[in-house]
């Protein structure tokens, strides 16, 4: 997914976690498009990162069906990202519920589907397209995130598309966990990371309590997509993101009379510095630049380093202007 915002902001991340934590990490509403709002949790105001996670949105449930004003239709509801590149990171794709088509600049054209992990990594330069299709089901819940690739292998990776339709599973005593990335419980997924990385989907029975294992030298949060849950002294509900910190072999999580449904993120603090602007991942801001330059030389006459996406019917999404000032690095954490 694109960060659509017309003045994105830069965010920089430096520094580790700082031990075991409870925190909230509040949500901030961005209209992607005419339609789609997401809740986005990271990049947030006072943690920047989760290990090497970077960006987290979480959107919907939305009813394709409902016209937001008069003048709309029903088929037009939904995902409608134009092409737009990627630099740095991997896009790791999570439906709930509903159908997104992808394409991209490598030739691959898939539906992303619930329950199937469909992972982009971008390499030194990738241009993707995510469009609702014309008879998706009648409701879109998911969550796209964004994985920092480290400076040994982020310009030297070929941009490279995977999708998993059967990922590992694991029971735990009252709750149901499917590994989207790395390793839970010593059950591994397929999907490739370049850091020590966790994502999995846990669904808890309502009113049970687990105990989730976790690495002690990995930062972690939990996203709750669906119910509520007790973590600690925190209560986190729809929508919310409790930051766990470090420190920890595992965690005890209380689901609600109505049970609960979670994202769980972590990984190795991620140590290196970065800059993170619009959907560009670099080091420095002569990086960001150059990127943006690419792309937007891409869209005017064609630039090797962003090929456009074939298959797709429209224009691609030009990049916003960029600050008057030079991007510069900021803590990772307040």
């Amino acid at each position: 997914m694109s960060d659509l915002e017309k003045d994105p902001a830069e965010v920089v991340g430096t520094g580790a976690c700082d031990g075991p934590a409870l925190e909230m990490l509040e949500a901030r509403e961005v209209v992607l498009g005419r339609t789609t709002k997401v809740r986005r949790l990271l990049p947030n105001k006072n943690r920047r990162m989760v290990g090497a996670w970077c960006f987290v949105d979480h959107y919907g449930p939305d009813d394709l069906t409902r016209r937001v004003d008069p003048y709309d239709v029903p088929g037009d509801r939904g995902m409608h990202v134009p092409p737009h590149p990627h630099t740095s990171l991997q896009t790791v794709s999570w439906l709930f519920e509903g159908e997104i088509e992808h394409r991209d600049s490598v030739g691959s054209h898939a539906l992303v589907r619930p329950g199937e992990l469909n992972i982009m990594t971008a390499g030194n330069g990738i241009a993707h397209s995510e469009v609702s299709t014309p008879d998706a089901p009648p409701r879109l819940h998911g969550a796209q995130l964004w994985v920092a690739l480290p400076d040994s292998v982020r310009t030297t990776t070929p941009p490279a598309f995977d999708a998993y339709a059967d990922l590992p599973e694991l029971e735990l005593d009252g709750a149901h966990v499917t590994v989207m990335v790395g390793t839970v419980a010593g059950v591994t997924s397929p999907a490739p990371a370049y850091t020590p990385l966790v994502g999995a989907d846990v669904t808890i029975e309502p009113g049970r309590t687990i105990s989730l294992p976790l690495t002690p030298s990995d930062e972690y949060a939990v996203l709750v997509v669906d119910g509520s849950l007790t973590v600690g002294d925190l209560n986190p509900g729809f929508g919310e993101m409790a930051y766990l910190g470090s420190g920890r072999d595992a965690i005890e999580l209380v689901a609600a009379d109505n049970g609960a449904r979670l994202l769980l993120l972590g990984g190795e603090p991620f140590e290196e510095e970065l800059v993170m602007w619009w959907n560009f991942i670099g080091r420095t801001h002569e990086e960001i630049v150059a990127a943006r330059n690419a792309w937007q030389a891409a869209i005017a006459t064609g630039d090797p380093r962003f090929p456009m996406v074939p298959g797709y019917d429209g224009d691609p999404l030009p990049a916003p202007p960029l600050p008057a000032t030079t991007l510069r690095p900021r803590p990772r954490a307040r």
